[in-house]
């Protein structure tokens, strides 16, 4: 597959659509669409402007994008349950892609001067990758507040939406020196949160370094980075549904999280540990935790500053969409107007 065919195909699904659906759209036929796709010809200047309309983006991004790494599934990290559906996933790992493409572009145009670096620990045992983050970080001893602050502090650019499922959380990827997460607005503040945990211990973990099981490392680095040893151990002894009720509000992690937390820790049994589910359970717990819409959202704002950026430069709303390859103002869906951009 040529890397013009891998962005027409990754486009394609990041919006759910068969090649037939972009054929009609386009007016390119869709013989000649898979042809596209697995490289066995490349599409001429008429042919890339009706794709460029159907994708609402610009001709100029679809050329900018043959050049980079553009492929579907390039180095991806998701969370999602074994439940999610196939074709669900695979089209926000499109779309991740796509924001990846985008956001390239922005950052040849403007320079993000992080205040943090996301370092590199491939390979390293989760909680000790965990607390060396922190150090760098100078993260304030106790729970983390703000966890997304502390991402796009660290260059890290964190894009909300409502997946319209439950089953996908969150993605992440690297673009260039700089990461890029996608995540699941519809989730409760808790489970967001653990899911920028989880993904940036996937930056941390695995750029390189891929083996063995890397979900169950990414949660160990999120429980570690969320949830530290040293502060946290003496308050999971012996704890109540109460107390951990309480406790979730202070940590800003599910009841579930601080169980497992305490499992892990050993201030309860395997036996304790059931015991708290099933209370849980009996309660609703397990479906609905209480407390969550206590929890304060996590609420990017480096989208926005950045778009500040540009119209400090005195670029409009239709230069703008330009710039990161959008066909038009109304179709930018990473630097949208400031009305959009809180929606979002």
């Amino acid at each position: 597959m040529s890397r013009l065919g891998g962005l027409i195909e990754t486009l394609r699904i990041a919006r759910g659509w068969t090649q037939t659906e972009l054929a009609a759209r386009s007016g390119v036929r869709q013989v000649t669409i898979s042809r596209y796709e697995h490289g066995l010809r490349e599409p001429d200047d008429a042919a890339l402007r009706s794709l460029a309309a159907a994708f609402k983006v610009s001709k100029e991004f679809l050329e900018h994008g043959q050049r980079r790494k553009a492929a579907l599934a390039v180095d991806v990290h998701m969370r999602r349950r074994a439940t999610a559906k196939a074709g669900v996933w695979r089209q926000y790992e499109a779309r991740l892609n796509e924001y990846r493409l985008h956001a390239s572009r922005l950052f040849e145009e403007v320079s993000l001067q992080a205040e943090q670096i996301v370092p590199h620990f491939d390979g390293e045992d989760p909680e000790a990758a965990a607390r060396m983050v922190r150090m760098q970080w100078r993260l304030p001893v106790g729970p983390v507040r703000s966890l997304v602050a502390w991402l796009e502090a660290a260059g890290c650019l964190v894009i909300t939406e409502d997946f319209g499922t439950s089953r996908l959380d969150g993605l992440s990827q690297w673009i260039d020196d700089h990461p890029v997460m996608l995540i699941n607005s519809a989730m409760p503040t808790d489970r967001q949160r653990w899911t920028l945990a989880h993904e940036l211990g996937h930056l941390v973990l695995h750029n390189e370094y891929v083996d063995g099981d890397v979900e169950a490392d990414a949660d160990a680095f999120a429980a570690a980075f969320l949830m530290p040893t040293e502060m946290i151990r003496t308050s999971l002894t012996k704890p109540t549904l109460g107390r951990l009720i309480d406790l979730k509000q202070e940590w800003g992690v599910s009841i579930a999280a601080l169980i497992q937390r305490a499992r892990s820790l050993g201030t309860i049994t395997d036996a304790e540990r059931t015991r708290l589910f099933k209370m849980l359970s009996a309660k609703g717990y397990r479906i609905d935790e209480p407390g969550s819409d206590r929890i304060p959202p996590e609420v990017p704002r480096l989208r926005e500053h950045l778009r500040l950026a540009l119209e400090s430069r005195g670029h409009g709303d239709k230069d703008i969409a330009a710039i990161v390859g959008y066909a038009s103002a109304r179709d930018n869906t990473l630097l949208p107007a400031p009305k959009r951009l809180r929606a979002v």
